[in-house]
């Protein structure tokens, strides 16, 4: 479909960024990065993790995480029109469409792209659903493919740090495999949710480089050999070869054009460009305008991805991944993440405070994060006497491990629930000063850490991380921050602007020096920090394997309670 030619002044594009529980769509006019209009739509299905869809009596395991990618499909029907209804504008000065994902999110389909839990004798089969990122449950098979690789000396496993995440492809695939051959056999593409989406948009299957070099371990040019795959199981042998490998989109670019039907759902106009896909912490950086070496986005959401770019190529311990062009085009991007904090906060909040600190919340008409965190500010550094592991979801960086778990140390019967909340804010940034200290230690020097995300907000939050890092930060001025990044690639892909740094620097929305560091402070947290660094390689690096030990007999006893219930 031929479209008439629309001013760039006047162009407008559109963001849409797929989280953990919900997707958000921005309106965006793309001279500037201006936001004209917002909407979320929570998926309704949410995280499946106890009991598939439907069916209570069909139990999933520990450390299962589902989702529906009907789910997603819906963010397109009703965000994208609300958002464009809320900027108030003619969608016909649309000009462009790009998504990001959480990631490593993987949707198996048949070769069309339909989802298999959609085909109707799979919708009861557990392993036919997404397996969203923090899925937890291929950590053997994770274990396996490390070992492996560290034996046979894997040229692509430093790249990832000497650890292949749980989280990842491979290791989710090698599960299904093992576990559900049936339904590996059916599979004929498993797919990232970024690149579905993407399908679901303009009709054509792309991979984005993203995705695939970070969680696909696609490194300069090919995937683990078939004989690698083939000592883990024989029957993996061809998993890169027939249901990973495909066409690779570069970030930025166009993977086709809106189709009729995803017009009809998004009420844009058939035949704009739909962007390649990506994934919400990468993507961010276009929002923060940081595509120079040594600038560190930390994208804060339920969990925490770190992203930077350098024009050096270094082996950093435990990173996620770093792929040439992996952010912006002609440096090498980095990543790395800690697989909960918001989560940590929520979970505490809703378990680990007492009627009264909510009834008092109530009182003073704030909501209780507030409430603790108004309490917790009032404290002198170390004043509550504890220190904290922020690994309740696992340690994705510098550990890599996802049988770790949480700790609390110091608590008495003195101990309130302020003052654990607040030594749970500090472990979180704890854990961003390991992973930016083990960066420098290996050659990646980090000059700036920018944060974007709803934990901004926490003037508290932000506080601690600047004087636990010794960092200025940097706050991306937006709540939809992968939502305006997002936007950025739609401009570039739609030909507005001709690179990313150009989009950046035109629509890049960032606070520089919104919080500096407190000396005084910072020395304060050097100590709690040099406690967090023994708790953390006692428990993470071999001095004491409880946390796996517990992890095994908390499966064997769900085993067991579900063994006599179906008896």
């Amino acid at each position: 479909m031929i479209r008439p030619p629309v001013d760039p002044t006047d162009a407008l594009v559109v963001g849409v960024d797929f989280g953990t529980l919900s997707g958000r769509a921005a309106v965006v006019r793309a001279a500037d990065g201006a936001e004209l209009g917002t909407a979320v739509h929570a998926y309704t299905h949410a995280v499946v993790t106890d009991a598939l869809p439907g069916r209570p009596d069909l139990r999933l395991p520990p450390d299962w995480a589902l989702q529906v990618p009907s789910d997603y499909v819906d963010v397109l029907r009703r965000a994208v029109p609300e958002a464009v209804a809320a900027a108030g504008v003619d969608p016909a000065r649309v000009v462009g469409i790009a998504t990001d994902f959480t990631a490593c999110t993987m949707v198996p389909t048949l070769r069309d792209g339909t989802p298999l839990n959609e085909v109707p004798d799979l919708a009861d089969e557990p392993h036919a659903y997404t397996k969203l990122w923090r899925h937890h449950a291929a950590q053997p098979q994770a274990h396996r493919i490390n070992a492996l690789a560290a034996e046979r000396g894997e040229s692509w496993l430093p790249r990832y740090g000497g650890f292949i995440s749980s989280e990842w492809e491979f290791a989710k695939g090698l599960q299904i495999l093992e576990e559900a051959p049936a339904v590996y056999a059916r599979t004929e593409r498993w797919v990232e949710a970024a690149d579905w989406i993407v399908w679901q948009l303009c009709g054509r299957y792309v991979r984005n480089a993203c995705s695939a070099g970070y969680k696909g371990i696609l490194q300069d040019g090919a995937y683990p050999g078939r004989d690698f795959l083939a000592a883990l199981n024989p029957a993996f042998a061809g998993f890169a070869e027939t249901k990973v490998a495909h066409e690779i989109g570069e970030l930025g670019a166009v993977a086709g054009t809106l189709t009729a039907e995803a017009a009809g759902w998004t009420g844009l106009p058939e035949g704009i460009a739909v962007a390649v896909g990506n994934v919400d912490a990468h993507v961010t950086a276009a929002a923060a305008n940081a595509v120079r070496p040594g600038q560190m986005v930390a994208i804060m959401g339920t969990s925490t991805c770190h992203v930077m770019s350098s024009d050096v190529l270094r082996e950093v311990p435990g990173m996620c991944g770093v792929v040439d062009g992996g952010i912006v085009s002609g440096l090498w991007g980095y990543e790395a993440g800690q697989s909960g904090v918001g989560d940590i906060f929520g979970w505490f909040v809703e378990h680990g405070v007492p009627p009264a600190h909510h009834e008092a919340a109530r009182a003073r008409g704030l909501g209780i994060h507030e409430y603790l965190t108004e309490l917790a500010a009032g404290q002198a550094v170390g004043e509550h006497g504890l220190v904290a592991l922020d690994w309740h979801s696992g340690n994705r960086s510098v550990l890599v491990d996802h049988e770790l778990s949480g700790v609390v140390v110091g608590q008495t019967l003195a101990t309130r629930p302020e003052d654990t909340y607040r030594a749970l804010l500090e472990a979180t940034a704890f854990g961003t000063r390991m992973i930016v200290e083990t960066f420098a230690a290996s050659g990646v020097p980090v000059t700036e850490l920018i944060v974007s995300g709803g934990l901004t907000r926490n003037a508290l939050l932000m506080q601690i991380y600047a004087d636990v890092t010794r960092l200025p930060l940097t706050v991306v001025e937006t709540g939809q921050g992968p939502a305006l990044g997002s936007a950025i690639h739609a401009a570039v892909a739609a030909g507005v602007h001709p690179d990313m740094p150009t989009a950046a620097a035109a629509m890049g929305r960032v606070r520089e020096g919104a919080h500096l560091p407190d000396e005084e402070s910072a020395k304060s947290y050097d100590a709690l920090f040099a406690e967090y660094t023994r708790l953390h390689d006692h428990f993470g690096r071999g001095g004491d394997d409880v946390m796996h030990r517990l992890r095994a007999i908390r499966r064997e006893a769900r085993a067991q309670r579900e063994g006599d219930l179906d008896a």
